[in-house]
């Protein structure tokens, strides 16, 4: 009608305001991400690539801010070391994206079953359609778990705090965004909530119709409570609360080779899958412990030693100021070191450090964790060195479902479709 003018549309400026328009504004995209070739996806990932090296100052000018800012406000040295970005770590980003492009995609459809009666049971893989994701000061996993929606055709919605949000809206606006436009694909299949608050985090577990399954990253208090408030609103999870690698030392340990997995797994104090807890066996704790406890002095780290005044799990890596402190304890072989792990610590990871086969079958037969390991550092529990693809996160749930590090594989939902066994649905052409 002449003269009438439409209102103008309102800017979100409330929590469920803004989060409820990101989770629009990606789902408005999912079905074109859905539809994605491969090429595309394949040139959305190099493009990622291209400009974390080519964006390079602008990402890292923005991540100096959130450093400068974080450790003004005295934030320890291991929560800076998770938030600070350098060239070398967007070239090691952009390596992982490349590779990422090159590795085929699964099938769609896998056929379990030609049945007597004539039909075809076929499994089929597709899209969740919206996955949102919370993390804390950790600016890359911006890029890693964009990557991760991109390859399973999945859009998203992401949120962090304010420690690392110019980081992270710099890596969305000049590396993403840009990345997923020149693919021909909607730049709004990823978006960020830009809005600091912590009540956003809430908000993005209390929308079934629009997100609904959240990946939580973080320290355990934070990621239980959004954990506990998405179930009340019937949101699903894949959590990633609590950490910290079991190094057992057995009655068999070459010496050297102790030595060398606890000092490669204790390179970085931030991180969930380093050295926690360090048992030995009962026989050679007198032996063995003042030289461990000298070269984890050697290496600026503190040993917790018998008796303990806290938990023997307690995750050193989420005790701002403790951080460089490894618990030590005795048992009683490798199954007492199996159980001991399994009882006190999340089940993220534990190795057994062993010359002798039944001592390592005995340990990897008795430990439920996501990750065992024979002679090799807990440190290898990551997407990229494990899977050799970025992770979404670390699932340590006693459930069905993906456990470990989280990739594109997993984030898809089973759907079983039946059709009669004369057609060419479910076969390759």
């Amino acid at each position: 009608m002449a003269g009438v003018t439409s209102p103008a549309a309102t800017t979100p400026t409330t929590p469920t305001e803004i989060v409820t328009d990101c989770g629009r504004r990606a789902s408005a995209a999912a079905p074109r991400m859905a539809a994605a070739t491969d090429h595309e996806v394949a040139t959305a990932l190099r493009g990622m690539a291209t400009l974390l090296v080519e964006a390079a100052d602008t990402v890292l000018e923005a991540n100096a801010a959130d450093v400068e800012a974080a450790e003004s406000a005295g934030t320890t040295s291991a929560l800076v070391d998770r938030l600070r970005l350098d060239r070398a770590r967007l070239e090691g980003m952009a390596r992982s994206l490349v590779e990422l492009a090159d590795i085929p995609t699964p099938e769609i459809d896998t056929v379990l079953e030609e049945r007597p009666d004539g039909l075809r049971l076929i499994e089929r893989r597709r899209p969740v359609g919206v996955i949102g994701a919370n993390f804390e000061a950790r600016p890359n996993v911006v890029v890693d778990v964009a990557s991760q929606l991109l390859k399973s055709r999945n859009a998203g919605v992401l949120r962090t705090g304010g420690a690392a949000l110019a980081s992270a809206t710099a890596l969305m606006e000049a590396v993403v965004a840009p990345a997923l436009a020149g693919a021909g694909l909607d730049p709004d299949s990823v978006v960020l909530v830009t809005d600091p608050r912590r009540e956003c985090a809430v908000e993005l577990v209390r929308r079934p119709g629009l997100i609904p399954l959240v990946i939580l990253r973080g320290s355990g208090d934070t990621t239980r409570s959004l954990g506990l408030e998405a179930a009340q609103h019937g949101v699903r999870t894949l959590a990633h609360a609590d950490g910290g690698g079991v190094l057992y030392v057995d009655r068999a340990a070459p010496v050297e080779l102790a030595h060398t997995l606890v000092t490669s797994s204790i390179d970085r104090l931030g991180v969930c899958n380093r050295l926690n807890l360090l048992l030995v066996d009962r026989h050679r704790w007198d032996e063995l412990v003042p030289g461990l406890v000298a070269l984890l002095e050697e290496h600026g780290l503190r040993a917790s030693l018998p008796p303990h005044e806290h938990a023997l799990g307690h995750e050193w890596a989420l005790d701002d100021g403790n951080e460089a402190t490894v618990t030590l304890a005795p048992v009683d072989g490798p199954a007492d070191a199996a159980t001991t792990a399994n009882r006190e610590t999340s089940g993220l990871a534990a190795t057994i450090v062993t010359a002798d086969e039944a001592s390592a079958r005995e340990f990897l037969d008795t430990y439920a964790g996501t990750g065992a390991f024979w002679n090799a550092t807990t440190r290898l529990l990551d997407g990229v060195k494990l899977r050799r693809v970025p992770e979404t996160g670390i699932n340590v749930d006693h459930v069905p479902g993906p456990r470990g590090p989280v990739v594109f594989t997993d984030l898809c939902l089973r759907q079983y479709v039946v059709v009669p066994a004369s057609t060419a649905i479910g076969h390759p052409e």
